[in-house]
This record gives C-alpha cells, sequence and structure tokens, in this order.
C-alpha cells in the first residue's frame, strides 16, 4: 500500500494532524504493521514539497506545534485518478514455491517433503486467519478472507503439483 496514497485519501476524508493520520492509518490499514511517526512526518513533509498538501493552521502549546494538514487541489486530483485506477492483476507467474519445487527436483531432493511443508505451514496460516475473522472487526474479517482466499488458491496449486511431480522432475532435468 502506498503511504504517500494513503495519507491523501486520508485527508480527502478530513483535515489531520500527524498524530491523527497515524492513529488513522493504523485502525484501517496497519493490520500487523503500524506506520511508524517518522514515516507520517517525512511523508507530510514531501507532500508539502510537492504541493499535494499545505498546512492550514499551527496549534502552538508547551509542547511541539501541532500543524494541521489539509489536501490540495493538486493532492485530490492524484488521489482520484489512483482511486479510479484498477489494481493490477498479479498473475504470479515466477513465485518461490514454484521456485523452491523446481531447484528442489533439478538438485535432486525431495519436492514432495517441500511441498508437505508449506501446506502445513498454510494450514496453520489459514487457522491463525480463521480466528482473526471470527473475532475481529469487518474490516479484519475482510482482510482476513483476502489472506485465506490467497492461501487457498496456494493449496489447490500445492496439491496439482504434487500430483504433477515426477513430470515436472522429468521435464525440469531435460
Amino acid at each position: 500500500m502506498s503511504v504517500p496514497l494513503t495519507l491523501l485519501g486520508l485527508l480527502e476524508h478530513a483535515p489531520s494532524h500527524g498524530y491523527e493520520l497515524k492513529r488513522d492509518y493504523d485502525a484501517l490499514f496497519g493490520r500487523g504493521k503500524p506506520l511508524p511517526f517518522g514515516q507520517v512526518y517525512s511523508t507530510l513533509g514531501r507532500l508539502a514539497r510537492d504541493g499535494k498538501v499545505v498546512v492550514s493552521e499551527v496549534e502552538t502549546g508547551t509542547g511541539l506545534d501541532r500543524k494541521r494538514y489539509v489536501i490540495t487541489e493538486r493532492g485530490a486530483t492524484e488521489f482520484e485518478a489512483w482511486l479510479a485506477e484498477p489494481v493490477e492483476a498479479e498473475p504470479h507467474l515466477q513465485t518461490v514455491l514454484f521456485s523452491k519445487v523446481v531447484f528442489a527436483l533439478l538438485l535432486g531432493r525431495d519436492a514432495r517433503a517441500y511441498l508437505d511443508t508449506q501446506r502445513r505451514a498454510h494450514l496453520q496460516r489459514m487457522r491463525e486467519l480463521t480466528a482473526v475473522r471470527r473475532g475481529g472487526s469487518l474490516i479484519d474479517a475482510l482482510l482476513a478472507d483476502h489472506g485465506l482466499f490467497h492461501l487457498e488458491a496456494d493449496m489447490r496449486w500445492i496439491e496439482l503439483t504434487a500430483t504433477r511431480l515426477e513430470a515436472l522432475s522429468k521435464e525440469v532435468r531435460a
């Protein structure tokens, strides 16, 4: 996820201070990877430099000055263009899973054992995501579903590949 575009989207929703942007980012998009404060402020600095946000007001107090950021027309136009673009399909024609199977076969190692290990790891992650889906918010559930669907596709590929290992081995070693 692009942090600059995400901050622009949050600012289009409402003018905000840096700490509010971090809080909202973490609540909506930071599952397992909260946004560091330093990244928030460095990104806001670049967005301001590029004319995509401006500081609308500065509140002085006992601590650091608090700046309220507002998206500019330029920032809103960039965000709108990004929002309108479809997400590029990821064909994953050369995945790490595939590479490991091919190397195992090429080097005479046990590719089936690798697939079994990967299957167990995927099943464990699927159990974790299922627990998140059951006990979390709607946002957590939707993110967990996304991860589960990808893992299910990987599991189908693992099963199919396991049935084709002998043929694949012949093709790889040819």
